[in-house]
């Protein structure tokens, strides 16, 4: 017989070989730089991760910001923000846009920085010199003096809750020039100087009043205004009728503790509240909130809060389509996805970890494709009962529960293929820092080598891979049958469901960003 070394089969050998290796050294495909930053900018926060330190993932965002052309660069800011929902890395990239192209810049700032909390990131970006400058520079200056004096009082209220910078050192930066006698007296009060108080806006006024007395009606102001305050119990019964969605889903507990749900019907109002379809949609609500709100329930809060979430939660992924033929969904449920999130951020770190998101996926797909199967994988595939009628928050937290080992994203597709199963939809949500399944001699990796399989057997097979953390490689590489989409937002379902049908080509989440209208 021949040597077997040098006529082995030619299986697997025409793949694409592995072009980088991931933060353990194991063999991965690179993204490209355009495509590289629009995966950074729908997950990245700059927080301490389990591969990556803050300071090298703002190396890497500097470096992809400036390896694109400007016209990508404004547009993936525009669509981090507005899509994905992201924060800190679409005011960074619009920091860097503002040196790199300032006609383009004024195009996007209004996109991007859409609230004065927005506003004051920038500024700050700005400001900590990380983007190449640290002045605002005469166009940057004036588009945020812009936003200072064409913003609504209660925008202004809004944004001036907080520091570093408060809205007061925005203010004092840039010295906008008020069109109006009432506008320049909240200008000056909110830097504290003295003003005319019969011109400012009356619910301003009538916080003044009240946090002297204590009396009459609660004023209109934003929450975080009244907190410093005595407040009575029928004070907070009060501000929870007149909250927005978000501020009556992360003060669940707080409510609680003064005696706000022991009040007659107020359960039954911020239970309408929280499952309230328009408020959900208008509050672009990203369904890992809803984890968060569940997870932090205290034991007293009633169950028909509890079931409210529950409800929210179907709401908030009602767009999860069914697709037609078979499909499966493979959350990542090694150690690396234990981390949260948002990364370690003192004082700020999410409770969510991309675990956690991770199952909201495939607990979300299963719910509206009751024939899916889930197939967890750390070191190898989990084994997992899950009820495609059980509400998504239960099956999310029973796969949540499997957290830990190490990452084998080749398993499950070694799992169909060892059972003879091809099916149509394979979905995976996963950071793609496999090594279990480290392949060495720079060849394709394991998981392209068992999709490769899989493909074999079904021709018409397709595979999406949801990358949820930024550290710029997968283990498929995009190609006509893969689709690489990175971050966690509503729109991640229907690209899902356009690519399963054909209706969307693996490099069309690119062009969704390049679409992008400034």
């Amino acid at each position: 017989m021949a040597n077997k070394s040098v006529f082995a089969s030619m299986a697997g050998r025409l793949l694409p070989k592995a072009s980088a290796t991931n933060a353990h050294g194991a063999p991965a495909y690179a993204y490209d730089d355009a495509h590289a930053l629009a995966q950074v900018a729908m997950t990245g926060t700059f927080g301490g991760l389990f591969y990556q330190d803050p300071m090298a993932e703002l190396e890497y965002v500097l470096h992809l910001a400036e390896a694109v052309e400007p016209e990508l660069l404004a547009k993936t800011a525009v669509y981090a923000r507005r899509k994905g929902h992201m924060k800190d890395i679409p005011a960074v990239l619009l920091a860097i846009l503002a040196r790199r192209d300032p006609a383009l810049f004024a195009r996007a700032f209004g996109q991007v920085v859409d609230n004065g909390k927005m506003l004051r990131t920038f500024v700050q970006v700005i400001r900590s010199g990380q983007t190449g400058r640290k002045s605002l520079g005469s166009r940057p200056k004036a588009m945020v003096a812009n936003w200072l004096n064409t913003a609504s009082d209660r925008a202004l209220l809004q944004a001036n809750i907080g520091n570093d910078p408060s809205l007061a050192d925005v203010i004092r930066m840039v010295h906008p020039k008020p069109a109006s006698a009432a506008r320049e007296a909240l200008f000056a009060w909110i830097i504290g100087k003295p003003c005319d108080v019969a011109l400012l806006p009356e619910a301003v006024q009538a916080w003044m009043a009240f946090s002297k007395t204590g009396k009459g009606p609660v004023p209109d102001v934003p929450f975080q205004m009244l907190t410093q305050l005595e407040l009575s119990t029928g004070h907070w019964a009060r501000i929870a009728k007149a909250g927005s969605w978000q501020m009556v889903r992360q003060n669940l507990n707080t409510f609680q503790r003064h005696g706000v749900l022991a009040m007659p019907n107020m359960v039954r109002h911020l239970a309408g509240v929280l499952r309230d379809p328009g408020r959900i949609a208008k509050a672009r609500v990203f369904p890992y909130q809803l984890m968060v709100a569940s997870q932090s329930l205290s034991a007293e809060v009633p169950a028909e809060i509890r079931e409210a979430l529950h409800d929210a939660m179907e709401i908030a992924v009602g767009n999860v389509p069914a697709i037609e033929g078979s499909v499966v969904v493979c959350p990542d449920v090694s150690g690396s996805m234990t981390w949260s999130v948002t990364g370690y951020r003192a004082g700020a770190t999410s409770a969510v970890r991309h675990v956690d998101v991770a199952a909201l996926v495939a607990a979300a797909v299963l719910r509206r494709n009751r024939g899916a199967q889930v197939l967890p994988f750390d070191f190898g595939v989990r084994d997992v009962r899950l009820e495609a009628r059980d509400t998504i928050l239960t099956n999310a937290g029973r796969l949540a529960a499997l957290a830990g080992g190490g990452t084998n994203c080749s398993a499950p597709l070694k799992w169909l293929n060892d059972r003879g199963r091809a099916p149509d939809l394979v979905v995976f949500v996963s950071d793609n820092q496999s090594w279990v399944d480290a392949r060495a001699g720079g060849q394709a990796t394991a998981m392209m080598v068992e999709w490769e399989r899989i493909r074999a057997k079904n021709p018409k097979a397709k595979l999406v891979c949801i990358d949820i953390a930024p550290y710029g490689t997968t283990q498929a590489q995009t190609r006509e049958d893969v689709l690489n989409i990175g971050g966690f937002s509503d729109t991640v379902f229907d690209q899902i469901a356009e690519f399963a049908a054909g209706r969307m080509g693996p490099k069309h989440w690119l062009a969704q960003i390049e679409a992008t209208e400034l």
